[in-house]
């Protein structure tokens, strides 16, 4: 593909439209000098005064791939950090518990709900493994941290129960054992992804192995 020709498309703007270039300057808001030089290739214009000029002839301007594929835009309603800004465009979102959050210098911080990896090379493992997102992602029911960990704990617990059941039925085990309450306090569910061994806040009186 070359270089955009901006001299070109006003003219086809102005073609389409069948207005001079005061005509076309009036009705886009534009100063007719500004027109002109665009026009006559001396000046630049800036694409969003380009685009209202396009609209004017009932045109619009799309980005297109190397196939001629229209592109549309990144979405808006991308989920954000915690100061309501937009992540990196070209790094990929995720929840903040998903491999980045569990360092323990991290445990007295506020835990934000998505995070993003800083370096490419992580990105780039994430890509191979998963594939290349179209985008960023859009915020969901049941993102938070909280909300996440009480289903880690629930799949948890369910699976832990078909494993009993199915060593049960096998003859594995001679009873279902008693019901064992767990009084982890809730800073354990925070610490604890269910990945590995159970991690237990300093104040836990429980120190079980279910976590």
């Amino acid at each position: 593909m070359g270089d955009f020709d901006l001299c070109g498309a006003l003219r086809r703007i102005r073609r389409s439209a069948d207005l001079s270039q005061r005509e076309l300057a009036t009705a886009a808001g534009l100063s007719p000098s500004a027109v002109a030089h665009a026009e006559a290739g001396t000046r630049d214009l800036p694409t969003r005064a380009l685009a209202r000029a396009a609209a004017v002839a009932g045109l619009r301007l799309v980005l297109v791939d190397g196939t001629g594929q229209e592109t549309v835009g990144m979405g808006d309603d991308t989920v954000r950090d915690l100061a309501g800004r937009r992540f990196p465009a070209h790094l990929d979102t995720r929840h903040s518990d998903q491999g980045w959050w569990h360092g323990p210098h991290r445990y007295s911080r506020y835990r934000p709900w998505y995070t993003f990896d800083r370096d490419r090379w992580t990105r780039d493992k994430y890509r191979r493994r998963h594939g290349t997102p179209e985008d960023h992602q859009l915020p969901q029911p049941g993102d938070s941290p909280a909300d996440r960990a009480e289903v880690r704990r629930r799949e948890y617990w369910r699976q832990r129960s078909e494993e009993r059941e199915r060593r049960f039925l096998a003859g594995d085990l001679a009873r279902l054992p008693d019901a064992f309450l767990c009084s982890c306090p809730p800073r354990c569910d925070e610490l604890d992804d269910y990945s590995r061994r159970p991690v237990h806040a300093e104040e836990c009186p429980c120190l079980c192995e279910l976590g």
